[in-house]
């Protein structure tokens, strides 16, 4: 019996080191979904469709978008967290995951104990632009038109506890302005309002707002980035503008159900990382105002971010004591 348990213990050991690689080499073998907690025309949904193409380019099998909107999406990493651990259902996180660590009192999966990190996508800053209708064209002028006329100037969200929202409430925090927030199902339906006029203004992710500001349809006021931005060279920053030391970043991340073979996660971590370096994706974030992420750009220091990110955005909700609607 020992000398039976000791032979069926090393085959057993055998078995495993080749069916990693093995399981890796065969990935994918089927079409792989990328699921979006938000509306189509967000940036998050912008990043998901750019990554996807050249993530299919690179593994030969189709990413097919899906957008499961709702609760700052919320909806849509709980689908995926419940998804089978296999590879085939994968979910688009953010920022807002972090965020939401700490806004909701209660969620039914955990960001952390619930995935896999595989890598960032990208980041992005936020820019604070109005509606041309609004008679206001810098940061002083937007605050001198806040304080007076309090409650009536709206900014518009992406969500209750978006970095959208937050750069907002972080903007009044630090001015004293009494701005109403409007939130949204996602960015795209805010930007769409925000270009009829029944919102004011809105501290939205570059990508879904640059091509409306360089047709003119938007103003831009300021950029919460530490830098001015190659595409907008004119628009100061936030910090520039009278409020130092502002600084918001949005990014993006692709996340696996927990219980995802390594070997997958490594598979999809590489085929990301040259897609990142890839001159069709890096035109197109150029283009679209996306970052690509700093290397190294792995599992771990992936999930160490979202660690110092719930940390960081925790203590920001529990200061202003934000609540989720």
């Amino acid at each position: 019996m020992k000398i039976f348990s000791k032979r069926w213990a090393a085959a057993a050991a055998l078995t495993t080191m080749f069916a990693a690689p093995a399981l890796a080499g065969q990935y994918p073998e089927r079409p792989v979904t990328l699921v979006v907690g938000y509306a189509a025309g967000g940036a998050t949904d912008i990043v998901a469709r750019l990554v996807a193409k050249s993530l299919a380019e690179e593994l030969g099998q189709p990413f097919v978008i899906e957008n499961k909107t709702g609760a700052n999406s919320n909806i849509g990493a709980e689908i995926v967290s419940r998804a089978a651990p296999d590879g085939y259902t994968l979910y688009v996180g953010s920022i807002a995951n972090t965020i939401n660590r700490t806004l909701y009192s209660q969620l039914n999966y955990d960001f952390v104990k619930g995935f896999e990190p595989i890598g960032l996508l990208a980041t992005i800053p936020n820019i604070l632009v109005v509606n041309p209708k609004v008679p206001v064209k810098t940061v002083q002028e937007y605050i001198a038109y806040a304080k007076s006329n309090p409650g009536k100037l709206t900014c518009a969200s992406s969500g209750t506890g978006s970095s959208i929202h937050l750069s907002c409430e972080l903007f009044k925090m630090k001015t004293g302005a009494d701005i109403l927030h409007v939130p949204y199902r996602g960015s795209g339906p805010a930007v769409a309002d925000l270009l009829g006029g029944q919102v004011d203004s809105m501290f939205d992710n570059l990508p879904s707002s640059l091509p409306h500001v360089q047709a003119g349809k938007l103003r831009p006021i300021g950029v919460t980035s530490p830098q001015r931005l190659d595409s907008l060279p004119d628009t100061p920053t936030l910090a520039e503008s009278g409020l130092p030391g502002f600084d918001v970043e949005s990014w993006f991340g692709l996340v696996a159900p927990a219980g995802t073979p390594k070997p997958v996660i490594d598979r999809l971590n590489q085929a990301l990382n040259k897609a990142l370096v890839g001159q069709a994706l890096q035109a197109s974030y150029k283009q679209s105002g996306f970052y690509a992420p700093q290397p190294p750009n792995t599992p771990e220091s992936f999930g160490k971010k979202i660690a110092s990110e719930i940390d960081k955005w925790g203590a920001v909700i529990k200061s202003a004591d934000i609540k989720a609607n």
